[in-house]
């Protein structure tokens, strides 16, 4: 199994960051968007795009290339922000984010955003489709691969169970999953709200390897991505434990944050804390 170098790790943690500075300008200048949510998976959007991933900005539709699903749609400024870094669009669109006329909507389109694989933002449904299209890959006997992340509060959706018991029965060891575990929702902890927990002890009882990381630990998420290639026969849930707003301690941990946008005083001191890294 390979593992980061140092110099790629410290590579992926400043890439990171940088997008992170995006997230916060163009959700500052759209006055609308997921905060919280997006930070908390930039770290595991920019391994995935920037080092584990099969993918050609050049050839968006490449039939060879892996497939990329977010699930838990609203995170859609963080997949934005990676998109346009990897180079599918202008960076200038950032600023245009949910603006009529604009490609970038308030959840991924697959119909005018350049590198998205999935239209989502109806919870619960991005990971089916990934199912979908696992399977597709088996059928035609093709080697490219399946990632999504879903949110820990989308568990609460009958449909992702659903998902997860087609992936274990069809044995789809192309297909692996995240969890993006801030604990948090929109509406308080997710343990108040509708509490998913034990996530490990679910996937499993479906037939999935199931794998526990620190999602803002890059070393830790490339080696449990190596696993999830390694496995044979199960599909591959990856849990990570992550802090919603990561990046900004003002906000981390905050719920308040889930789809608040920055004030233009706010976005300042924030992007400040974030270059002070």
């Amino acid at each position: 199994m390979s593992h980061l170098s140092e110099s790629e790790i410290q590579g992926l943690k400043n890439k990171a960051k940088n997008l992170r500075i995006d997230i916060i300008k163009m959700i500052t200048k759209a006055n609308s968007g997921h905060t919280g949510g997006s930070l908390s998976v930039i770290d595991l959007l920019t391994l995935l795009f920037f080092k584990e991933m099969k993918v050609n900005p050049a050839q968006p539709q490449d039939k060879e290339r892996d497939r990329f699903v977010l699930s838990k749609g609203h995170a859609a400024p963080a997949l934005y922000a990676v998109l346009a870094d990897k180079g599918y669009f202008p960076k200038e669109e950032l600023s245009h984010l949910r603006q009529a006329g604009h490609i970038l909507q308030g959840h991924p389109d697959m119909k005018h955003i350049p590198g998205v694989d999935m239209t989502t933002g109806s919870l619960g449904q991005g990971i089916s489709a990934a199912c979908g299209m696992a399977l597709c890959a088996k059928i035609d006997k093709a080697s490219w691969r399946v990632y999504a992340v879903l949110g820990d509060g989308e568990l609460e959706e009958g449909q992702v169970w659903e998902a997860a018991m087609y992936a274990g029965n069809y044995k789809l060891d192309n297909l692996t999953a995240f969890v993006d575990n801030n604990g948090l929702q929109i509406d308080g902890p997710i343990t108040k709200v509708m509490s998913p927990l034990p996530i490990a002890d679910k996937f499993k009882a479906f037939g999935w390897n199931v794998l526990s990381v620190n999602g803002h630990d890059m070393a830790e998420l490339h080696d449990a991505i190596e696993k999830a290639k390694a496995t044979k026969g199960k599909p591959t849930m990856i849990i990570m434990k992550t802090v919603k707003g990561k990046g900004i301690p003002e906000i981390e941990n905050q719920v308040g944050w889930h789809g608040k946008a920055p004030s233009e005083e706010e976005c300042e001191r924030f992007i400040k804390v974030l270059e002070a890294e």
